[in-house]
């Protein structure tokens, strides 16, 4: 599909929706650069060029729209975006799959999350527009979210950012593509795809807590299950998706479905030094016990592991042996990958849980995103040994799928036996 590449930069693309690199020329360039999902100006994105100032992110008739669908207890805010196109496609992204995302923003706040940026280009394009007056929400204390009537409503004040960093924003202030369904269902052409993987959550996660309200995933899955001889693949860490079960066979009985359950670590207390909000492992473990127990195929993304942190032989093995006690169909990883945005967020975190560490890697990713290719190779070795110690490797169609989405080789030379490799 795409060029070789690094080991492991297929499968952290895949999983963070980073294209490219971070140089910029223009504003457009800027955008395509992290997440041409928010590109949402009609159906021309993949003819774009380089030449244009800047890329429409939003409809001049949807930024006057914004309504507030929803508020929490907890801080966030729901607003929704009008959006007249959803799928990306590998010409727009340069990578070798289209992909769509429901929301832009996050409530999980993984501190390494990289798509914080397009949550910031969206806002900043939209408040440059006025606001108009938004349908109020009823909510109850436990999240059960209920919609007034059209005839019944009041008004909120029109959607305008709040004073938080736009890191924190990201995570409190999550857009909804209300209409993204119906927008996929005009503008799907399987002949576009032309054999190529539609992956969902790419940037976002579909799953996230805003999907029990407006669930717009499941949408997406009843749109695509009408559909024939598709690949689909769906990029989560949340138990949620085991809600839609029957809808996910309804769409892997005449598609190619892969869900990718994805997990850094199974210490629950490391999860949540690194991930603020995510679901636990457990949960998440046992979610993927379900899909594999309702006939879908389905695995575990080992991502991301980080240099001294989630990349010991002990951590990983435990993941495998979880993985395979799930019954997951295949493991994958990807190493830490660290732009800008990211390290923006993360390093603050880092110095603060993981001192000892701090200084190395704000050497290494000053000067990349990424870290050394001695560092992704042991990684890859490590991986794949693991991989073959837990009888992974030998299922033909989970190994197609690994190199689909981390494009790298399976290499056997022999790794060291430590229990902890700082391999940074």
């Amino acid at each position: 599909m795409l060029g070789p590449l690094d080991p492991f930069i297929r499968l952290h693309q895949l999983y963070s929706m980073r294209v490219g690199t971070l140089r910029v020329n223009d504003g457009r360039r800027a955008v395509e650069a992290i997440e041409m999902d928010v590109a949402v100006h009609g159906n021309s994105l993949a003819n774009h060029t380089g030449n244009a100032s800047q890329l429409d992110l939003l409809p001049r008739s949807a930024i006057s729209r914004l309504p507030v669908l929803d508020q929490r207890n907890r801080g966030t805010r729901f607003i929704g975006l009008s959006v007249q196109s959803v799928l990306n496609t590998p010409a727009a992204t340069h990578m070798g799959f289209w992909s769509i995302n429901p929301y832009v923003g996050c409530e999980f706040g993984c501190t390494y999350c990289y798509a914080r940026d397009t949550h910031r280009w969206v806002v900043e394009r939209a408040v440059s527009q006025k606001g108009g007056k938004n349908g109020k929400v009823v909510s109850d204390d436990n999240d059960d979210i209920t919609l007034e009537e059209p005839n019944d409503l009041t008004h909120l004040p029109p959607y305008s950012p709040s004073d938080l960093p736009p890191e924190e924003a990201f995570e409190k202030e999550i857009l909804v593509k209300s209409d993204v369904a119906g927008v996929l269902a005009h503008t799907l052409n399987p002949a576009r795809l032309a054999g190529n993987p539609l992956v969902i959550g790419t940037a976002t996660d579909p799953y996230q807590p805003a999907e029990r309200r407006f669930r717009l995933t499941r949408k997406i899955l009843e749109v695509l299950r009408s559909y024939h001889g598709l690949s689909i693949e769906i990029i989560t860490k949340s138990p949620l998706v085991t809600r839609d079960l029957e809808v996910l066979q309804a769409v892997s009985r005449d598609n190619e479905l892969s869900i990718n359950i994805s997990l850094a670590t199974a210490d629950p207390r490391l999860a949540r030094r690194l991930e603020l909000r995510s679901p636990i492992p457990a949960a998440r473990l046992r979610a993927l016990r379900r899909l594999t127990a309702a006939g879908l195929h389905a695995g575990l993304i080992i991502a991301p592991m980080s240099p001294g942190i989630t990349d010991d032989w002990a951590g990983l093995a435990r993941l495998m042996e979880a993985a395979k006690e799930a019954g997951a169909r295949y493991v994958i990883g990807s190493a830490l990958r660290l732009g800008p945005a990211a390290r923006h967020r993360f390093l603050p975190v880092l110095e603060r849980e993981f001192p000892e560490l701090y200084e190395r890697y704000r050497r290494r990713y000053a000067s990349s995103d990424l870290a050394s290719r001695s560092y992704q190779d042991a990684l890859t070795r490590r991986l794949n040994a693991l991989r073959q110690a837990f009888g992974f490797a030998g299922d033909e169609a989970s190994s197609r799928r690994r190199g689909r989405l981390e494009m790298s080789q399976a290499q056997s030379a022999p790794v060291p036996r430590i229990q902890q490799a700082v391999l940074l």
